[in-house]
């Protein structure tokens, strides 16, 4: 069974940076998009952002202008690039692969704190 494994998270200030990368364990076949999610303690998980298999983007409101996702679909690689984050941004972080059959699979997550 196909693993995603997420690398990337960790403790940051406001205003830093961080960049989240996630990989598959082998090739995935019929993708429509990968991205990522996160869900913060007492909140439903929330689409951070995704890119489908054409290129196009899609972002949540509130990281629009600071998160940038990027896709290397030969590697079947998925990362997201965070500038100046907040402390509201912390979360856990989960990739997501989504098929054309609209099943998903989902990475274990990985955690991003930003806190002074």
């Amino acid at each position: 069974q196909v693993q995603l494994v997420e690398s990337g998270g960790g403790l940051v200030q406001p205003g830093g940076s961080l960049r989240l990368s996630c990989a598959a364990s082998r090739s995935i076949t019929s993708i429509y998009a990968m991205g990522w999610y996160r869900q913060a303690p007492g909140k439903p998980r929330e689409l951070v952002a995704n890119i489908t298999t054409l290129g196009r983007t899609d972002y949540a409101h509130s990281v629009k202008g600071r998160f940038t996702i990027s896709r290397d679909i030969a590697k079947n690689m998925v990362s997201l690039q965070m500038n100046s984050l907040k402390p509201e941004d912390t979360a856990l972080y989960y990739c997501n692969v989504r098929l054309h059959s609209s099943r998903d699979i989902w990475g274990q997550g990985t955690q991003v704190t930003v806190s002074s």
